[in-house]
């Protein structure tokens, strides 16, 4: 098993190589460059979890410094590609400071790297010191962004530009700073806040001020050049020949965060108001500060700001711009509950309140059709506060109240504004009591509840920290086929969050996966086989999957499964193969001729995993019969010596060495 500093290797470079890293701002060369380098080190990578290394603690004092190197190099990637453009442009002497720190730290910590006693392959060396001599070379090379991109922006920062010139050096910033579309506007107004929050120097109230107003001339500059772009068409007027002409917004009804007219402006704890949506968002993230003062928010309280609202509305009127509407993304279902509608879902909410027993009962069941039939019930019964009520149910002792309370919920997180209540309104922990104690109906929708809501990477976490993954486990156990499969579906889910893997593991997932991938019925093969990929990557995973005796049916998955299921085999073998055992046993079971298939005929992902399986196998074999020819001569020497020193031809011949 790699230690640790070779697995924060690894996972450095894997995270580097998993894709998604799309750099649109001042640094995208030096990003890219940063983020190749690191790429060539893959092999290197995962040469260093097979090797055959000496005592720990001289592994970890080899490969510290380039895990720590490669993490800062990882961090700094990161804000490159979230981070604010306009914010990194402006911070360009310790951006490049931090690029030249990363690029020195890569290049010191490879500089006379111990590769014999790591047991790294003369190839991957090669391929390690070519990526060093780069890295020499960029250390010594001063590659800065453009000067005069730098200079501009500036100006504009510290209103020393020349007033005449403004439109063309904000055409120009827009199109470098790539920030050409509402999205991209809106995208860069947050992660500018964000970056100011942790860290915007002595004065961030100042700070934020200048680079919003910032923003706000390339915004505006934006909509003036693009009249027909999307939101907000509150923003725009006709002219006298019907042409749409922008509107000037005043300052005070802009939000601070999107900069775009507020909807439904809200005070926080500070008093500083916002549009309800994103403040929800900055809140979300885990900021307990304000993003206008910096001041630390005693509470997270939003109040309605009903006097503003009042003066945007008549502003609007005056200026003959139709009133900003206070519903939520337009690409989403909005509710349009009618008043017979919404009376009938305010009485059985009355209900759910009831200390009647039979009345709560009746109540949930007919939520819960409700919530079943359409996407305007599901908003207008979580608009209507019905959340926070079933969650008051899910403890009933009246378990078919508890089975309807907990299926509403299901219902109701089908639509996605509703995960994040049902989540904010602290459900999980009674969502997974329901799955414990309830009915076995009510046991699988509580494990149908966790899967729709596990969908949001961020809940996986939450989910995982509450019990939740042991008593799936049993579900899957014990559960009816559809239990069975909303419980492996929901596992599946939260096990892509490597913290759960462990949970899993020691909940006793992995026996129950092997019986599942054994069953002769193939039910919930699919799914187990999924499972037994994503946990085969976890230290204690490989371990009690390899305890199982899986190499036989692994490798009979390769040759003969369905094509998904070849690719997943493939993926457990390649994580499995680290140890020598499991390489001999894949041996034994003829696995070269169903690998060498699937390298020419697989998937994508499994003709991937076939090819460094294949070349994993061939070292195996080669070191195999290396071995044996060394045991042939040592028995050789032994015979040779037992025959003293007057040895003639007719011994060795008697002995078949001639």
């Amino acid at each position: 098993m790699a230690g640790e500093a070779a697995e924060r290797v690894a996972a450095a470079v894997e995270a580097v190589g998993s894709g998604g890293w799309e750099f649109r701002n001042a640094y995208r060369r030096q990003l890219l460059a940063l983020s190749r380098r690191i790429r060539l080190l893959g092999p290197f990578a995962e040469e260093l979890r097979e090797a055959r290394r000496g005592p720990a603690e001289e592994q970890e004092r080899e490969l510290a410094p380039l895990a720590d190197a490669l993490e800062k190099a990882l961090d700094l990637l990161q804000l490159g590609r979230d981070g604010s453009r306009i914010f990194l442009v402006l911070d360009r002497d310790k951006v490049m400071k931090k690029f030249h720190e990363s690029i020195a730290h890569l290049e010191q910590a490879l500089c006379d790297f111990p590769y014999d006693k790591l047991d790294i392959s003369d190839e991957v060396r090669e391929q390690v010191e070519l990526v060093h001599v780069q890295l020499k070379r960029a250390k010594e090379r001063v590659d800065m962004p453009d000067d005069e991109f730098y200079n501009e922006l500036l100006s504009l920062y510290n209103k020393s530009h020349d007033p005449s010139a403004e439109l063309d050096i904000l055409g120009r910033l827009s199109e470098k700073l790539h920030l050409t579309t509402i999205t991209d506007l809106t995208q860069e107004s947050i992660a500018l806040h964000e970056m100011v929050a942790s860290g915007g120097g002595n004065d961030p109230g100042e700070h934020i001020e200048k680079m919003s107003m910032l923003l706000k001339k390339i915004k505006d500059f934006v909509q003036t050049q693009n009249p027909e772009m999307g939101p907000p068409v509150t923003t725009k007027l006709m002219d006298s020949n019907g042409q749409p002409r922008p509107v000037n917004i005043p300052d005070e009804f802009r939000c601070p965060i999107s900069l775009e007219l507020m909807k439904d402006p809200v005070i926080v704890a500070t008093g500083q108001t916002y549009e309800r949506t994103f403040i929800e968002k900055w809140l979300a993230s885990g900021h307990h500060t304000c993003p206008n003062t910096q001041q630390r928010m005693p509470n997270t309280t939003l109040t309605p700001n009903y006097v503003l609202r009042s003066l945007i509305a008549q502003w609007c009127e005056a200026n003959g711009v139709d009133p900003p509407k206070r519903s939520t993304q337009p690409d989403k279902p909005t509710s349009s509950c009618s008043t017979s509608e919404r009376a009938i879902i305010d009485a059985l909410l009355s209900k759910l309140c009831s200390a009647d027993p039979e009345e709560q009962r009746s109540a949930a069941a007919e939520l819960r059709l409700l919530a079943k039939r359409n996407a305007n019930n599901r908003i207008c019964i979580a608009e209507a506060g019905a959340i926070p009520l079933l969650l008051s149910l899910l403890s009933s002792s009246d378990l078919q109240t508890q089975e309807h309370a907990v299926t509403a919920l299901l219902n109701l997180s089908i639509h996605e504004d509703n995960k994040s209540s049902i989540i904010l309104s602290g459900a999980v922990p009674g969502i997974v009591h329901v799955l414990k104690n309830g009915s076995m109906q009510a046991r699988e929708n509580a494990a149908a509840t966790l899967f729709s809501l596990s969908v949001i990477d961020e809940y996986k976490v939450t989910i995982g920290g509450t019990g939740a993954i042991p008593a799936l486990v049993v579900l899957l156990s014990e559960g009816s086929p559809r239990g069975m499969k909303d419980a492996a579906a929901a596992l599946f889910n939260l096990c892509i969050y490597q913290g759960n893997k462990g949970r899993a593991i020691r909940a006793g997932l992995v026996p129950l996966i092997m019986g599942l991938v054994t069953n002769p019925t193939g039910a919930l093969l699919d799914e187990a086989m999924a499972i037994l990929s994503i946990l085969s990557s976890h230290p204690e995973g490989k371990t009690a999957i390899g305890a199982a005796e899986p190499v036989p049916v692994l490798v009979e998955m390769i040759g003969s499964g369905s094509p998904r299921n070849r690719e997943n085999a493939a993926a457990v073998m390649l994580h499995l193969s680290v140890h020598n055992v499991h390489l001999a046993r894949a041996q034994e079971c003829g696995i070269m001729v169903p690998l060498r298939e699937l390298a020419l005929n697989g998937t994508e992902r499994g003709k991937r995993k076939a090819v460094q399986l294949l070349e994993r196998m061939s070292r195996f074999l080669v070191m195999q019969h290396e071995d044996i020819a060394s045991q042939q001569l040592d028995e050789i020497e032994r015979q040779l010596t037992a025959l003293g020193p007057n040895v003639t031809e007719a011994d060795l011949d008697q002995l078949g060495f001639l």
